[in-house]
């Protein structure tokens, strides 16, 4: 099946939205680790990503917490297994890798799960952002250190009785 993308402005930067017009399997930054830059045998078709657009928009204008879209993340079993978990993170809330692999029943694989949350291909949809060191540090993000304290401010910002953040 064909490959589409677009290109969607953003508060943080252009984001690529890729997919097979029907999935979303591709959010990817301009720069950084999380860079993705569009295959040659990639497509682009601004109007097949209406609704993802659309749920991105109300997200970064405060008005979305939860996304509903058909996702179809490109991965190994157990990343996969990583990045539905990772969709149960509450909105304006962290966890760490340990907490996150303990959750998945698996309490010895923080490391692997920090590679699989790594590995997402689908950030902010699948919120990767909110996973952070067990000592409450910011650990890398492929958008970038100060992408990352961005989404997390800007979740914590739209939560009840949300102080100030501590990043």
């Amino acid at each position: 099946m064909q490959t589409l993308y677009t290109v969607m402005e953003s508060p943080i930067g252009p984001l690529l939205i890729a997919g097979d017009g029907e999935r979303l399997s591709t959010i990817g930054f301009p720069s950084g680790k999380g860079h993705v830059a569009p295959r040659e045998n990639w497509r682009r078709d601004d109007s097949a990503f209406d609704a993802v657009q659309d749920q991105l928009r109300g997200y970064f204008a405060g008005e979305r917490q939860v996304f509903d879209l058909d996702l179809d993340p490109q991965g190994t079993p157990f990343q996969r297994e990583v990045w539905r978990a990772l969709t149960e993170i509450p909105f304006g809330t962290t966890t760490s890798y340990g907490a996150l692999a303990a959750r998945i029943g698996r309490p010895d694989a923080s490391r692997a799960v920090g590679a699989a949350n790594g590995a997402n291909p689908i950030p902010i949809v699948v919120p990767c952002h909110r996973v952070i060191g067990a000592n409450g540090s910011l650990t890398g993000f492929g958008g970038g250190i100060e992408t990352k304290r961005w989404l997390l401010a800007h979740e914590r910002e739209r939560m009840p009785g949300a102080q100030a953040s501590l990043f």
